[in-house]
């Protein structure tokens, strides 16, 4: 699958000043005044002026306390904006030419982990890229929950889609449920909430395919993560998820993509998915 384009709107600001936006950051953060004062080389009276309104603080200020806030590349352009400064961070769709060494790139890196599962997801989850190692994962899966665009979130969690294949369905399905409540809190988004209600509304099996017995055949894995144990074709794999993301990003679309990885859990999840690929 190769990668997908589009684009979002960059966040604006709802209204308020800049200061109770920057107080909020703050505050989600747990830190004080004092705290958020030292690491950006001001004073808790600049940074308390601010968050009231009585000081309009400068583009180079404001861009220094969401760095030290650690406040996502969008929201900091949405900062900008309610300081009455423009956005600092462009948003380049994916498909757009100055993406092309990105693009590339990226799908040598998941084609490269192959036979492996490797897929690229945006801020939604949408997916943007996935090597042939995720497209085996979804054969049989209505062509419905294949339509683009293609959300890893929905596909895995919808009765139709890979739930049922799930082994462990329910410990799997409140890690990715955990996982979108962290990006709400930290991102602010109501089209991510509003997909977290869908799929958390998706119903779960009374009797979910991890109270099956094991097979006498599988052997015991000490799992050093929670896996993902899925069924594919009469049988369970197993799969250690890992997640990246770009360092330092310029660019809102680039800081909101994330490469997940599937790492074998087992040698004999090693030994089939090489068998196939071979």
């Amino acid at each position: 699958m190769t990668v997908a384009s589009g684009a979002r709107a960059s966040a604006a600001p709802s209204g308020q000043g800049v200061g109770p936006l920057l107080r909020a950051w703050r505050e989600r953060r747990r830190v004080s005044q004092l705290e958020l004062a030292l690491r950006a080389d001001s004073s808790a009276r600049h940074i308390s002026f601010i968050e009231t309104g009585r000081s309009r603080p400068s583009e180079e200020m404001v861009l220094r306390l969401a760095e030290h806030l650690d406040v996502p590349v969008r929201e900091r352009n949405a900062l900008l904006l309610a300081a009455g400064y423009a956005p600092h961070y462009r948003e380049t769709p994916l498909d757009d030419p100055a993406m092309d060494a990105l693009r590339a790139g990226v799908e040598r890196l998941i084609q490269g982990y192959e036979p492996y599962p490797a897929l690229v997801v945006d801020a939604m989850y949408d997916v943007v890229a996935a090597n042939r190692g995720i497209m085996m994962l979804l054969d049989g899966i209505p062509e419905s929950l294949l339509a683009p665009p293609l959300n890893a979130m929905r596909l895995t969690l919808h009765p139709q889609g890979l739930a049922p294949r799930i082994r462990n369905l329910r410990e799997w399905r409140g890690h990715l449920l955990s996982q979108m409540e962290r990006q709400i809190a930290l991102h602010r988004s109501a089209p991510l909430r509003e997909l977290y209600e869908e799929v958390a509304a998706f119903p779960v099996p009374e009797s979910t395919p991890e109270s099956e017995p094991e097979s006498e055949q599988e052997e015991f894995v000490p799992y050093f993560a929670l896996p993902l144990r899925i069924e594919h074709e009469g049988r369970t794999l197993s799969f250690i998820s890992s997640i990246s993301t770009f360092n330092t990003p310029m660019d809102v679309t680039v800081a909101e993509l994330a490469i997940e990885t599937f790492l074998p859990a087992d040698p004999a999840t090693v030994k089939y998915l090489h068998a196939l690929a071979g």
